[in-house]
């Protein structure tokens, strides 16, 4: 089996009897044994387990009954629920715990024969965008160890690039997938806010989680995207719109009409080489005989502190279930309740978890409720409504990804506010609730990677994934 394998090319492999499950089972967890101990992108490994259903798998692809992702290798960010695995969000407030159930997307590639080899690190709940606030020490890029995976889905992008998974699945709530894709090289899916069903996935901030998909090619997120989209009867928020064949419809022949912000081009926080390459792409996409036009969207400098405010708020509501009372860590010989629920969240919640809590409180508390949380709300309907807008006379925006490449560890934990400023390029599209992808198109100077990030209407995730295919395999070059 060759590396980075496509599932496309695997399922050939294993139609034509030339390769079995086990075998591609055995080759990602070789390389999981031989790059994880430096890289640290899973928190568990299922060795046993894995190989275990890839001998099942076999057996039903023999029978010609093997489902429509047999023998995808799969991993899981360690925010989604696995029946009887460890569930611990990057976390040590969840020592110890094991999900009860599957998540909707979890059980849904189970039923289509997909394998789950393990559990991917990433940021404590979610909540960063470098991933080094896990409980678990930091993740590392595979292209330079001493450069950071983006975050907060980072060990989720370093498995699909170091070829330990072919598909993973991540979450994507300010550009927690996108962000990752840019720093990895990877494609990054963010889809439709309510396409994909989150129940059995921590919740972060709830209006804005999505889960989103990993891999090396479009088409392999195209065909895992048509199996975990849909209408989910737990789930009182998933969208009952139908779900399209993506993978059949990555066709891209036409001239398109396309955007781009001069706020971007104009922002002192982007660097250099990333604006110099992402204007490249604009005039090749010119070339190639697409409009491409400057628009102007000044609301873009409302959106990050739209977002903080927002997810804060929901981040400090969302998390106050765990307190030490009925699952996971507890402070050892508490003094009464009180002290026990205390010490419990002081000691089991890092520290920009405790920071987004404390910010959110705040938010939310009487004297500045409507000062600051109503008001976001309220901006966040005028950047969405304006987004929208826009896509109507626009079939796609197209933006950097990230205002940089992989940074080094450590270079900015000091800082929050500097962090915070590595998403200022996917929250729009967070905002909003609108579909969004990252390619990979360039390397900087130092071989690291850069991604170009396209958007556009609610629920257009087609024309989304197949004008990405038609980027990756012509302009990014």
């Amino acid at each position: 089996m060759q590396a980075n394998s496509t599932y496309q090319q695997i399922r050939q492999q294993l139609d034509g009897g030339k390769i079995t499950c086990a075998e591609v089972v055995s080759h990602y967890l070789t390389n999981i044994r031989e790059k994880d101990t430096e890289l640290n992108a899973f928190l568990s490994v299922y060795d046993k387990e894995s190989i275990q259903r890839a001998k099942e798998v076999d057996d039903r692809l023999s029978r010609g009954k093997a489902g429509k992702l047999a023998g995808l290798v799969v991993g899981i960010k360690d925010v989604l629920c696995y029946a009887d695995h460890p569930l611990q969000c990057g976390s040590k407030i969840l020592d110890g715990f094991n999900s009860q159930f599957n998540a909707t997307v979890v059980q849904r590639l189970l039923d289509e024969d997909a394998i789950i080899i393990g559990r991917n690190n990433c940021d404590e709940f979610a909540m960063g965008s470098s991933c080094e606030n896990s409980a678990f020490g930091p993740v590392k890029n595979a292209d330079n160890t001493n450069r950071v995976p983006g975050g907060s889905s980072g060990g989720c992008a370093v498995a699909v690039q170091a070829d330990m998974c072919t598909v993973s699945l991540g979450t994507d709530t300010g550009g927690s997938v996108r962000q990752p894709a840019s720093f990895c090289g990877t494609v990054g899916l963010k889809p439709t806010y309510s396409r994909i069903s989150r129940h059995g996935l921590a919740a972060y901030a709830s209006t804005f989680d999505v889960i989103g998909i990993f891999s090396n090619d479009i088409r392999d997120a195209a065909l895992v995207l048509e199996v975990i989209a849909g209408d989910d009867e737990i789930d009182s928020t998933v969208s009952k719109k139908p779900v399209s064949k993506y993978s059949d419809e990555l066709d891209f022949d036409k001239k398109v009409k396309i955007g781009y912000f001069k706020e971007i081009v104009e922002s002192e926080a982007i660097n250099e080489e990333v604006r110099d390459v992402f204007l490249e792409k604009v005039e090749q996409l010119k070339a190639e005989g697409h409009k491409v036009e400057e628009i102007s969207f000044p609301l873009m400098k409302y959106a990050l502190p739209t977002y903080y405010i927002l997810t804060t708020a929901e981040a400090s509501s969302n998390l106050s279930r765990y307190d030490g009372v009925k699952y996971g860590y507890r402070i050892e010989n508490p003094k009464n309740l009180e002290s026990m629920l205390k010490m419990t969240r002081s000691t089991g919640f890092g520290h920009e978890v405790f920071r987004r809590i404390m910010l959110g409180t705040f938010v939310l508390s009487a004297s500045y409720h409507d000062a600051y949380y109503l008001k976001a709300q309220k901006v966040r309907r005028k950047i969405k409504n304006e987004l929208e807008e826009l896509l109507l006379d626009y079939d796609f925006i197209v933006l950097p990804t990230a205002p940089s490449t992989a940074f080094e560890l450590g270079s900015k934990t000091e800082d929050p506010m500097e962090m915070y400023l590595a998403d200022l390029f996917t929250v729009q599209a967070s905002v909003a609730g609108i579909p969004a992808i990252s390619v990979p198109v360039a390397r900087d100077k130092d071989g690291m990677s850069i991604g170009l990030q396209i958007m556009n209407k609610h629920f257009e995730e087609s024309s989304l994934l197949a004008f990405g295919d038609y980027v990756m395999s012509s302009i990014a070059k």
